[in-house]
């Protein structure tokens, strides 16, 4: 079963290994500070700060993941189309490595910044997933 889903489960293992990353770089930012508190990043922080914006495009990552995958999962155990699948993991795969980009570079207050059409982005896409679990479970 899960042969046919190997690329999705590809998918899957970049979105995780993205959040991985961003685990790193948002550790070593926050050491690298001259005041550095473990666990703390300074309330005084603000977009201009690489810190922050590492700091808040990791937890972002966390505030989503479980969204996009455990429903991603759920089609695969379902016997989702295969096709369809991979192809919303990848592009999800994609919007987000885009938008951990356009995080780590634009300092901004602004709001929408660019990185907010990839994120929306990334929300369609989840709730693509959805409907696809949802065609899954009542399609014989």
């Amino acid at each position: 079963m899960f042969t046919i889903y190997a690329y999705s489960l590809a998918g899957l293992l970049v979105i995780a290994a993205t959040v991985f990353v961003q685990n790193i770089v948002a550790a070593v930012a926050h050491r690298k500070q001259s005041s550095y508190i473990p666990g703390k990043v300074s309330d005084e922080l603000s977009h201009d700060s690489f810190v922050f914006r590492s700091h808040r495009t990791f937890h972002n990552s966390l505030e989503n993941i479980h969204q996009f995958t455990l429903p991603a999962l759920i089609c695969i155990f379902l016997g989702a189309p295969t096709t369809i699948l991979a192809v919303l993991i990848w592009l999800y795969a994609a919007v987000r490595i885009i938008h951990m980009s356009l995080y780590y570079a634009i300092a901004t207050e602004k709001n929408p910044s660019p990185r907010s059409y990839f994120y929306m982005t990334g929300v369609l896409l989840t709730v693509g997933v959805y409907g696809l679990g949802l065609y899954a479970l009542f399609t014989p």
